[in-house]
């Protein structure tokens, strides 16, 4: 049994203040009525409704809200497929190659990704612009739904898909009725996962980009060098506020799928 030393504490206390204390700060800090981002001159919102204004943040607030949900849409069709693809088809040849081309993104260095991604697009003659960044987040982030949704397929019990087909039902409607609804925790969870990356992606987002297609990782990053502004702070907190509430709904959905199924299980276990 753990028990709650002084050390133990005071490690998980500086831990979580390493942690949480920055973005605790950022938070306080934009609701700051002075300029001065390190001077507190008193409560105000007056930085979130500058914002309305600010064309230029919400342009590329736009853009990064359209790639996140078209790139973490993509990124779990085909993290979903490739993962089937690694549990259930366990021989055949190029598997090695196929798994080590899926997980590349988790090791790979966004630097080398996303210049690799630029000198594909190039190559090909695609302009950079909003597909080409909604490529690549679907590039980097596909091979997390993969891990994601294999996880769960690993520990999937195919015996209820047996006695689906065994009732008649062809192999794709089972996936569509049986498998489909009880991964569904972990392939909302994978997309979850895909959209978060995307809002936070800066590097990949800069080698793929192009005129007119500025997110707001890119956008806050260019403002930063310049000086860091109550506004910018305004737009970090909202961020961190669509991350949290995705995050939360996550797991309450994520929780609620796990004790229905136990309960089910427990239901036909009782009935057998």
């Amino acid at each position: 049994m753990l028990r709650w030393t002084r050390f133990n504490i005071t490690s998980v206390v500086l831990g979580f203040a390493f942690l949480y204390l920055p973005i605790v700060l950022l938070v306080i800090f934009s609701f700051n009525e002075s300029k001065l981002v390190t001077v507190w001159g008193g409560f105000s919102t007056k930085w979130y409704v500058s914002l309305l204004s600010n064309q230029a943040l919400l342009d590329a607030a736009w853009v990064t809200i359209r790639v996140g949900l078209l790139s973490a849409t993509f990124a779990t069709i085909l993290g979903t497929m490739a993962a089937i693809t690694l549990v259930r088809f366990t021989r055949f040849r190029g598997r090695i190659l196929f798994s080590g081309l899926v997980y590349a993104p988790l090791v790979m260095p966004e630097v080398i990704t996303g210049l690799s991604l630029l000198l594909l697009f190039v190559a090909i003659g695609l302009d950079r612009g909003f597909w080409t960044i909604t490529l690549a987040h679907t590039t980097l982030t596909m091979c997390f739904v993969a891990v994601v949704v294999q996880s769960r397929l690993l520990s999937f019990d195919q015996s209820i898909e047996e006695a689906a087909q065994d009732l008649g039902a062809p192999p794709v409607r089972t996936f569509f009725e049986i498998t489909l609804p009880i991964i569904s925790p972990a392939v909302f969870s994978g997309w979850i996962l895909a959209f978060t990356l995307s809002l936070d992606d800066l590097v990949i987002a800069s080698f793929t980009s192009g005129p007119g297609a500025t997110t707001l990782p890119m956008k806050i990053y260019s403002q930063v060098r310049l000086g860091v502004t109550p506004e910018i702070n305004a737009v970090c907190t909202i961020l961190i506020a669509v991350v949290a509430v995705g995050v939360i709904c996550a797991s309450v959905v994520t929780k609620r799928r796990e004790v229905q199924r136990e309960r089910d299980e427990r239901a036909a276990a009782a009935t057998a």
